[in-house]
């Protein structure tokens, strides 16, 4: 599968800022399973690459002239192999161990243990944990604008409404309570016939099963194993450790947001 993707982000301020500066994650991992066959990216200020802790890809966007809108485009074609049950060919340089850590927003507070020993087991396979992310579409249903990127596992549970991301986290806290290492992923997706963003966050989990040992690809949203319609830009404990764009300004005033992506999948 070829990804043709464009992702556009736009902030807007009514006041002139004097610096900003942005953590990016705009650049698709190089794994086993998918390469980058074309991909730039474009923005006001001076950009510095470099690589997270997480293997991430990332640029340092700094900006220290006055401005008022800060543009990053980042585009171009990436090749995905089919995945076979959404198993992982390439199992990375890290311990699984290092995603048994929880964050401030996959913290397992006492509803979200309650939860995960209703619907999870320790050592759980691919099915079951298939099974989790049913019961997560079924208990917080998807709903764009319900919450906000600094809205936890918890905050998701308690409103039974939220996104991808949220998704993503409740199933993290999930797999925390039992010892299962989980790991949060940002990329893009073929939408196909869905009306949910092409921008998107997933999870992997560890399983160590008869027929396999390593990680699996999970959309919690679609309660589906992750297959070639998907592009990995990052992975990370949640998504402040794999978000596209985050970063701070000094002055601006009020901010506006605009994001548009774009995927065209072609075979």
């Amino acid at each position: 599968m070829l990804l043709t993707i464009r992702h556009e982000t736009i902030y807007r301020y009514t006041e002139e800022l004097t610096y900003t500066i942005q953590q990016l994650r705009l650049t698709p991992r190089a794994e086993a399973h998918q390469r980058t066959i074309d991909w730039h990216i474009t923005s006001t200020g001076a950009r510095h690459p470099f690589v997270d802790a997480f293997g991430n890809l990332s640029h340092m966007l700094t900006i220290t002239i006055p401005h008022t809108y800060v543009r990053i485009v980042a585009e171009g074609t990436v090749a995905v192999t089919p995945l076979f049950l959404g198993r992982l060919p390439q199992q990375g340089t890290f311990s699984p161990f290092v995603f048994t850590v929880a964050s401030p927003l996959t913290q397992p507070t006492s509803a979200i243990i309650a939860f995960a020993h209703k619907h999870l087991i320790k050592g759980a396979n691919s099915n079951q944990l298939l099974a989790l992310a049913q019961a997560i579409c079924g208990t917080v249903a998807y709903q764009s604008g319900s919450t906000l990127v600094t809205s936890s596992a918890d905050d998701a549970l308690r409103l039974g409404r939220g996104v991808c991301q949220d998704h993503a986290h409740l199933f993290l806290a999930c797999c925390h309570v039992v010892g299962i290492p989980a790991c949060y992923v940002s990329g893009y997706i073929d939408p196909g016939n869905s009306d949910h963003a092409e921008s998107h966050a997933w999870v992997d989990a560890w399983v160590e099963q008869a027929d396999f040992t390593g990680w699996i690809s999970i959309d919690v949203t679609h309660a589906c194993f992750a297959s070639n319609a998907y592009c990995r830009l990052a992975i990370g404990r949640d998504y402040e450790s794999a978000a596209p764009v985050r970063g701070v300004r000094r002055g601006g005033g009020a901010e506006t947001l605009s994001v548009n992506v774009n995927v065209i999948a072609t075979t």
